[in-house]
């Protein structure tokens, strides 16, 4: 027997936890899905778009202009935005299943995993989120100081975001200066001794997890140059068949990078080495990090299944600041099923599980879902795939007792939250532009929740 859910009488009500590529995804589609369907999007800070706006780099403002897209969604006009509320805290897990038949998790993943290597929590030792919060203006990190007065960097990890952390040790201020970087951060790296920028790999060049645009931005930069040992692309057996073989095209083109890298002269006062078959085993200093020790590696295993073994080998880097990026993990929220091995919510395609089964009407997408992989692309299909679901499992639904937005508006207000509307952070957008158009930057981001409300008006 039909519940009515998705009809005009009864529109089903549906809860975003996170306004990142993969909830705006979510939204879109249930927005366009056939049924009658109202979306409330909340996050915890004041400014929606999540890692687009505190994630892609500042120097990549082209791939910030998916905005555009979720605007589109933010305007319809069964869609809310609920800004400065946090779910789990403002308002619980239960409280929202009071006012919607559905609640999509669309949190991100937001802690980077750890190494588990001696000294790892030394002075000078810092997290790939941390530092990409901070130059990014996110309010959480504002506080946030890196030692950037020794000459070496390591970054440890080869994937994307690795490469937007050393991209931006390696860059000039004048290469940042008119970007939408935060000005406290542009500030900090104006004063960076930082010459050298190792990134440390633990499998080889066909392994690597960037994508060749991304590598390629550091044959362009203009006081630094890229280096690669030829040696280390000397790729034979399962390697070389991943390269040839298996059709990885984004392997071949990084390879292909690579080979043009190893063969430049290195002219500039600036250094980028990419380091192979390297893994860190110990971080070594007294009051802070001065060096840390490094093993050979091997690769082992059949081609597209090889793992990094080491080989017993040390040697030892000097190291001022020290950067992991070695893949992130989700956080629990109260009153959800977690797997704290995988660092992600329990879900089949999205639905949620919990010992007994599938938990109605919680949800799950991107890398709370499927864990941190992909680009902001990847994310549309799995949010798809979550929505179709959410839409066929209406029949099965428990209708909530209160579907009116306006009870959540007054439960919040009752809480004393001062949460932001859409039209809300339209005001807040409009002033960043004006603020970063007297400095010659697309816009100079407010990085205090207080300064967000105040120019919202709150």
């Amino acid at each position: 027997m039909s519940n009515a859910l998705g009809t005009d009488v009864r529109p089903l009500r549906i809860a975003v936890a996170g306004s990142g590529p993969s909830g705006f995804y979510a939204a879109e589609s249930l927005l366009g899905a056939g049924p009658c369907v109202e979306v409330d999007m909340f996050d915890s800070l004041p400014a929606p778009f999540g890692l687009v706006r505190y994630g892609v780099a500042p120097d990549h403002a082209k791939i910030k202009n998916i905005i555009t897209r979720y605007e589109k969604t933010a305007a319809h006009k069964d869609f809310a935005f609920f800004g400065n509320v946090s779910i789990g805290t403002d308002i619980s897990v239960d409280e929202i299943g009071r006012y919607y038949d559905a609640l999509i998790f669309a949190c991100g993943a937001q802690t980077d995993r750890r190494l588990g290597i001696p000294g790892e929590d030394l002075p000078g030792s810092y997290t790939a989120t941390e530092f990409v919060a901070w130059y990014n203006g996110h309010p959480d990190y504002l506080d946030r100081s890196f030692d950037l007065s020794h000459e070496t960097a390591v970054v440890i990890g080869q994937g994307n975001v690795a490469i937007d952390v050393a991209r931006i040790l390696c860059k000039t201020v004048d290469e940042l200066r008119t970007t939408d970087i935060a000005a406290h951060a542009l500030d900090a790296l104006a004063e960076s001794k930082v010459k050298n920028v190792h990134m440390i790999g633990r499998r080889g060049p066909v392994q690597a997890a960037f994508t060749p645009p991304e590598i390629k931005e550091f044959g362009a930069l203009e006081q630094c140059d890229p280096v690669v040992r030829a040696a280390d692309l000397e790729v034979g057996g399962a390697s070389r068949t991943e390269l040839e073989e298996l059709g990885w095209r984004d392997a071949r083109k990084n390879y292909d990078l690579l080979t043009e890298f190893a063969a430049r002269e290195v002219t500039k006062p600036r250094r980028f080495v990419v380091d192979f078959y390297q893994s860190p085993k110990a971080i070594l200093g007294g009051e802070r990090i001065e060096r840390i020790i490094v093993e050979k590696n091997r690769l082992a295993g059949e081609p597209g299944k090889q793992w990094a073994e080491g080989t017993g080998e040390t040697f030892e880097l000097e190291c001022g600041s020290f950067f992991r990026s070695v893949g992130y993990r989700g956080i629990p929220i109260p009153g959800v099923p977690f797997d704290d091995k995988k660092g992600v919510f329990p879900n089949v395609e999205g639905r949620i599980l919990d010992g007994d089964g599938i938990v109605p009407g919680l949800y799950a997408v991107g890398w709370i879902k499927r864990g941190p992989s992909g680009v902001i692309g990847t994310n549309k299909p799995d949010s798809f795939e979550t929505a179709k679901h959410v839409v066929d499992d209406i029949e099965t639904l428990v209708p909530c007792t209160d579907p009116r937005r306006e009870s959540v508006i007054e439960l919040l207000r009752g809480k004393g939250v001062r949460f932001v509307s859409y039209d809300d952070w339209r005001r807040i957008d409009a002033v960043e532009i004006e603020r970063g158009q007297l400095v010659g930057k697309p816009r100079e981001k407010f990085v205090t929740i207080e300064d967000m409300l105040s120019a919202a008006g709150i």
